[in-house]
């Protein structure tokens, strides 16, 4: 508010003038920043490995979200859920300077330099499924509950080995915030079984080769084991191999992660019997509604997703919940 203390009309009169004319070039330029905000169209997502048909089925929504509301995608990834591989991919979208980049950090620590550049360079920043420690940089964070899922599954498994045995969860590598959440949520669920014990989590890597050998390993040494549960796509198959090796498929109960289209082969096989399913569509969609609201200095959001546990009983009923292996 300004204090106006005018005696005379000359000086009111000349006043106006100068107000309006202020007025003018504030509008001006006001127009010209936000003409120069919403000129660029250019949004980039970053998956967490292009291997992985969750992140495909998110790109998926991300391109029709993006396409519905006029802005250009480009979607890329890592070969592998790494952030070695990832961080040169955020160094070289952040020198082309889009609007706005959702990305899956590949670590919470290892990729807050990176994310923080792309900050500083005026990009607007969202983080879909995973995230960074650091909160400060991220204008909205798009994920499911990870660890309710994690809770789903202990409760699900429980079930399926009528409260008794050992169980271990398989997991890719630690550091990684989804999956630390699901592992425990895990945890503290298993707890209030007390016919159950919990192995040490295993961590192979995003490679099934590796889970299906340590599971192989695992159930040798521990030949009372009775159920597993795999926290991703990839983990989930490397367990499924393992077990169908060893000849215990079906013996070891399997809750998985993620409804890729293999999962849900092997969940119609009876190879896994339970996954804990995300809306990774879903995911991309409302990363980009809130990549654009960023861009056009509206109110943002961090939006929780849903989950299902899917069996084959329910199925048919839950078809949102399956991944797609292209657009």
């Amino acid at each position: 508010m300004m204090h106006r203390i005018m005696p005379t009309a000359a000086v009111i009169a000349a006043a106006a003038i100068g107000v309006g004319a202020v007025a003018a070039s504030a509008n001006a330029s006001s127009v010209k920043a936000h003409g120069a905000a919403a000129s660029n169209k250019n949004l980039v997502l970053i998956q967490g490995t292009d291997a992985d048909n969750f992140y495909v089925t998110m790109g998926c929504g991300a391109k029709a979200e993006a396409k519905k509301l006029g802005y250009s995608i480009k979607v890329e990834g890592p070969t592998e859920f790494s952030p070695a591989e990832q961080i040169p991919i955020v160094t070289a979208v952040t020198a082309s300077k889009p609007a706005a980049v959702m990305i899956a950090p590949t670590d919470e620590n290892a990729l807050i330099k990176p994310m923080q550049a792309m900050k500083a360079a005026g990009i607007k920043v969202v983080q879909v499924d995973t995230h960074v420690s650091n909160t400060s940089i991220a204008s909205a964070s798009i994920s499911s509950n990870n660890a309710l899922g994690g809770k789903m599954a202990a409760d699900e498994l429980a079930k399926l080995i009528h409260d008794k045995g050992s169980v271990v969860v398989m997991n890719e590598e630690a550091g990684v915030s989804t999956t630390e959440a699901r592992i425990q949520g895990f945890l503290q669920e298993i707890k209030k079984y007390k016919g159950i014990t919990a192995l040490k989590t295993e961590y192979t890597g995003d490679n099934p080769a590796q889970a299906a050998q340590t599971i192989t390993a695992l159930y040798a040494a521990h030949p009372d084991l009775s159920g597993v549960f795999a926290t991703n796509v990839l983990v989930a198959e490397g367990t499924d191999t393992g077990l169908h090796n060893t000849g215990a498929s079906g013996k070891v109960k399997i809750v998985g992660y993620d409804a890729d289209p293999e999962q849900i082969s092997d969940l119609k096989k009876n190879i896994v019997q339970a996954l804990i399913a995300q809306q990774p569509y879903a995911e991309g969609v409302d990363g980009v509604e809130q990549s654009v609201n960023a861009i056009e200095g509206k109110p943002t959001k961090s939006i929780l997703t849903s989950l299902a546990v899917l069996t084959n009983a329910n199925l048919a009923a839950n078809k949102k919940y399956i991944y797609e292996s292209s657009c």
